[in-house]
């Protein structure tokens, strides 16, 4: 698995339900399409947690990175369903930082 992870915070955080009912949708629309695996949103608790990162961290799992670009390019046309969908998750956010990891070691890594 391919895991994109994503830490962001709100530009107004009375907005936090809203924020995870727009990211559920949204991520639910590229799931039921195919584009990815599985998601989850966390926040972070009590303030713990390195100071560069946002409150809220999304990590979306894709098979592969076939999958990944899938998504990215569906995504990118910035048109129709999933534009509409992304348009509230975007404009909420601020401090946006993404990272891209792998499950480890791979399979078909050969061991020593």
């Amino acid at each position: 698995m391919n895991h994109y992870e994503i830490w962001v915070n709100l530009k107004d955080s009375r907005k936090d339900l809203e924020f995870c009912q727009a990211v559920s949708h949204y991520l639910g629309h590229l799931r039921d399409l195919g584009r990815l695996e599985s998601w989850r949103i966390t926040r972070r608790k009590f303030g713990f947690g390195p100071a560069g990162l946002g409150e809220f961290h999304i990590s979306i799992a894709f098979r592969d990175l076939a999958q990944f670009d899938m998504a990215f390019g569906e995504v990118a046309t910035r048109t129709g369903e999933v534009e509409r969908l992304h348009m509230p998750v975007y404009s909420m956010v601020t401090d946006f930082q993404s990272a891209l990891y792998r499950d480890f070691p791979d399979p078909q890594r050969v061991g020593a």
